[in-house]
């Protein structure tokens, strides 16, 4: 399903997509762009902030691309950053 309702199986659009699966896409799509394939390098991880944003709108929620975007680039929270990947695991909770 894409958020302006273009996607399949259903055409559902906006908030009908249950939020997990708005998150999933978000997180899924980033994955797949900022890790090697057999086909292609790596993209940077602002590249891949860069595509998100692009689609904001017509395959990914907006406010969950906002969201996403500044938990990438806020202080407050840990991302681990290796040769401009994102490691397999995260987090997203505030550091103490």
């Amino acid at each position: 399903e894409c958020f302006d309702g273009s996607g399949y199986p259903d055409g559902l659009s906006g908030e009908s997509i249950p939020l997990f699966s708005r998150i999933v896409a978000i997180l899924d799509t980033f994955d797949a762009m900022t890790t090697d394939r057999p086909y292609r390098r790596a993209l940077s991880v602002q590249t891949a902030l860069d595509e998100l944003i692009r689609y904001s709108g017509k395959q990914f929620d907006p406010e969950l691309v906002k969201i996403f975007h500044e938990i990438v680039h806020d202080n407050n929270y840990s991302l681990s950053f290796s040769q401009n990947r994102v490691s397999q695991s995260f987090s997203f909770l505030p550091q103490a």
